[in-house]
């Protein structure tokens, strides 16, 4: 007697193990060493219904690799991992059993990358790198428009190599110049797969919506995990494991310091260092869940345009809840801690910061 195939979850049972893995996901708020008050909860359960929505569209509204669109999967109120906010994150899925091709005018920002991955937060497996691309080595025509073919099998003119289980392609453009540099036009196509995409499936759908909740739950486990390792060490910088950010879906060219600071109201955190020869630096101030702060309306971040030198190439960073008249002030925003990040882009070495924490008023 043969048994019967397992019956396929129905609609309604999908969205219960949404909700009830979205609730499940709030004790990783709950059970985070640092935050004691009800403000830094509040902003964690904030970010849980950012991620929700990141999730939703990342898995369900453009979750297919065979429609590829580019959309933000982080922007000004949805941030993951100590997000740029100098970058503009672009992301499309795909799939290593196909080739695909991006179309684009490379605009005027400063760094542009390519890069593919396999794994994500919410699952299980390996996670990291399968390949990368940046502007400095493609071939483009003098107007700046380019194409690159995205696949497992080396092609001839710009290549962006894929494995077998890549899912992911994400493209960053950091700006020095918000307000003026322009933004690389793309669009990307899956080569295997013409014409429009299928109707909805119920249980494919079913699927991502699951993979929307887990991807929730392991974002933000995945990042709770990088502040809690530095809480015993507060106001300090180190160089993060470069292979664990490439792991984390990062840019393999960036060295990228990383930490968490605590100050009382009447304290300032001094952050000094000469940056190295490279493309792209910048420093910026983020919340306990590694989300930056809102740099739309408040001075969080400098990047080698914004931030004011001394005579010998050198920078200060005043880390302080008020502003006394200080060159290149980061404001704390009315957070007592957070995290934070130091990023030299395509710099030939590494330059550690130094950092003080001193009475806010022996800088006035």
């Amino acid at each position: 007697m043969t048994q019967a195939a397992p019956r396929a979850p129905r609609p309604e049972e999908d969205w219960a193990a949404f909700c009830d893995t979205l609730k499940a996901a709030g004790e990783i708020i709950l059970r985070a060493p640092a935050p004691e008050d009800d403000f830094d909860r509040a902003e964690g359960f904030r970010y849980l219904s950012r991620l929700t929505r990141l999730g939703l569209e990342k898995y369900v509204e453009h979750g297919d690799p065979l429609s590829p669109r580019f959309f933000a999967l982080s922007h000004e109120t949805g941030k993951i991992g100590i997000d740029n906010p100098d970058s503009y994150y672009m992301n499309a899925a795909i799939r290593g059993e196909h080739d695909y091709r991006i179309h684009g005018q490379r605009g005027t920002v400063a760094y542009l990358g390519f890069g593919t991955y396999h794994g994500d937060y919410g699952k299980s497996g390996r996670s990291g790198l399968s390949g990368y691309l940046e502007a400095d080595e493609l071939e483009m025509g003098p107007d700046g428009r380019f194409e690159i073919t995205v696949s497992r099998k080396q092609q001839p003119g710009n290549w962006l190599p894929m494995e077998a289980d890549s899912a992911m392609l994400i493209v960053r453009q950091n700006r020095l110049d918000r307000e003026n540099e322009i933004l690389a036009d793309l669009r990307i196509e899956c080569l295997d797969v013409p014409g429009p995409p299928a109707p909805l499936d119920p249980v494919d759908f079913g699927q991502k919506l699951r993979a929307a909740g887990n991807y929730v739950a392991g974002t933000a486990q995945f990042f709770a995990n990088w502040a809690e390792g530095w809480v015993p060490h507060p106001n300090t910088l180190p160089l993060f494991d470069p292979q664990a950010y490439k792991d984390a879906h990062g840019d393999p060219n960036i060295r990228f310091h990383m930490g968490y600071w605590e100050l009382e109201p009447d304290q300032a955190l001094v952050i000094e260092a000469t940056p190295p020869p490279c493309d792209y630096w910048n420093f910026q101030l983020c919340n306990y869940w590694l989300e930056s702060l809102d740099y739309r309306y408040r001075p969080v971040h400098y990047n080698a345009h914004t931030t004011r030198y001394e005579a010998d190439g050198s920078f200060r960073l005043v880390v302080a809840a008020r502003d006394l008249g200080f060159a290149n002030w980061v404001d704390t925003e009315g957070h007592r801690r957070g995290t934070m990040g130091l990023r030299w882009v395509k710099a030939p070495r590494d330059v550690d910061p130094l950092l003080r924490v001193v009475p806010l008023a022996s800088l006035a």
